[in-house]
Formats: C-alpha cells, sequence, structure tokens
C-alpha cells in the first residue's frame, strides 16, 4: 500500500503524518478499544451482561470498576488512534497495548487454571482475550522490525 504523508511543522518541533498498511492495522485496533471502552463508560451494566465473553462467571458486576477498566480500554484506543497516523509513536503505543493484553490473557489463564471459572472457558476467552492478546503482541513484533 502507498504511504501518503504530510509534515505540519511548528516552532521547534516537526510531526510527521502517514497513511499506511499501519494506519488501518492499528486504526482497527484502535476503532475496537474505543467501542469497548465507550461501552463500558456508558452502560457497564449492560456490558457486563451482553458481551459475548461470560463476564458475570468471574464475579458479581462492579459498575465502578468497569467503568476503571473501561478507561484503560479508552485510553489504549487513543493512543493506538494516534500512533495509527503519527508513525514515530505507533511502536510505544502498540507496546503498551500488547503488554495490556498480554497480562489481561494471563490473568484469564491463571483465573481458569485456579478453577475461578471452569473449563469451558478456554474456549469462551479464546475469540476475545487470547487471540487478540497473540495478535497483538505478533503485529507489535512485526512493526519493531521496521526501521521507519
Amino acid at each position: 500500500m502507498a504511504t501518503l504523508s504530510a509534515s505540519r511543522t511548528t516552532p521547534g518541533a516537526t510531526t510527521v503524518y502517514a497513511f499506511d498498511s499501519w494506519t488501518i492495522v492499528l486504526g482497527i485496533f484502535a476503532l475496537s478499544n474505543l467501542v469497548n471502552g465507550a461501552w463500558m463508560l456508558a452502560d457497564p451494566a449492560h456490558w457486563y451482561e451482553n458481551l459475548p465473553a461470560a463476564v458475570p462467571d468471574f464475579g458479581p458486576l462492579n459498575e465502578h470498576f468497569v467503568r476503571d477498566i473501561g478507561c484503560a480500554f479508552t485510553l489504549l484506543g487513543v493512543g493506538l488512534a494516534i500512533g495509527a497516523f503519527v508513525p514515530r509513536w505507533r511502536r510505544r503505543r502498540l507496546r503498551a497495548t500488547a503488554g495490556f493484553y498480554g497480562l489481561h490473557a494471563l490473568v484469564h489463564v491463571l483465573d481458569t487454571l485456579r478453577g475461578l471459572v471452569g473449563p469451558e472457558h478456554w474456549r469462551i476467552d479464546f475469540s476475545g482475550v487470547y487471540l487478540p492478546a497473540l495478535i497483538l503482541i505478533g503485529v507489535t513484533g512485526l512493526l519493531a522490525r521496521r526501521r521507519t
């Protein structure tokens, strides 16, 4: 995919904006985080009951805690959205997001292993927890290999 870029110079700083394949990849991750975060902030009870991840299996609803986590997803989404268009910020934002998702997946592994939730959560959590973490870690590795 071709790269479109523009420079915006302000006194003492130069920022280069780009629209390339990484813009699309990071944009997709940004949008998914922003939508999830907004849902958690706007209606934590609806998120808790309707996210296809059997969230109630992990314990009773705590609206404040759901909103706290919604703030984290929103912040990750904003960071990825910025990184989508500003190449020099991509690696840091992607590393932070992959780190969060990786640790989140590890918490799910530990909770399933210790029996907090049943073994069906290996399957339930695969598409929404483990797979996104693996994809983000892989994408982070691919971006780390690039020189730009």
